[in-house]
């Protein structure tokens, strides 16, 4: 297994991450590019661990997900197909998702809005409970497609840089605005 691993590059796939031993525990998707620090790979301040990782099964450049309210797919039921969602208020749906079914493509649920907080990995298959993504409580805010580079050059989701370098300074503008005229001359008193 995997020791203290400070930071990773990934060349190709997808990969999906855990912070255990034996691929369970809080999932990490890991996608093209560098990962520099513990907290590029994962938006949970609850886990800074990586002890066990393999790759994703990405078997279509199709996507369809049912999201439903309760256990055992009963319940309000949400469909998403080849979309990204990063808030199901937004969408109409709410938070308390407690059974998935992946359909087609693999998925990556978040337990906040706008992709944050813990990451569930959902590959084609059927979810009766939120214990089988090994989530803490029945609750997804976001959810967003993992794509392959076969089907999509350049992917779909890029890490940020917590701590950018600044750029250069804006150049010249090349068309700036002219001069506001000078004031008329005044004649001073003697």
């Amino acid at each position: 297994g995997l020791g203290k691993v400070g930071s990773v590059i990934v060349e190709s796939g997808p990969w999906v991450g855990y912070d255990r031993h034996g691929f369970i525990g809080e999932q990490f998707i890991l996608e093209k590019g560098e990962y520099p620090r513990w907290d590029t790979w994962t938006n949970s301040q609850n886990s800074y661990t990586l002890l066990s990782l393999r790759p994703l099964k990405v078997d279509s450049a199709e996507h369809k997900l049912h999201l439903y309210e309760n256990p055992g797919f009963t319940g309000r039921k949400m469909e998403i197909v080849d979309d990204d969602v990063p808030s199901l208020w937004g969408h109409g749906f709410q938070d308390r998702v407690a059974s998935v079914k992946a359909l087609n493509g693999t998925w990556v649920g978040y337990m906040y809005p706008g992709y944050r907080g813990r990451q569930f990995i959902f590959e084609r298959g059927e979810f009766k409970h939120w214990n089988d993504w090994e989530a803490p409580a029945p609750q997804i805010q976001s959810v967003r497609r993992v794509r392959d580079m076969q089907w999509h050059k350049r992917g779909c989701f890029t890490v940020t840089d917590p701590d950018p370098a600044p750029g250069p300074g804006p150049g010249p503008d090349p068309d700036p605005a002219p001069a506001p005229p000078a004031p008329p001359a005044t004649a001073g008193a003697s």
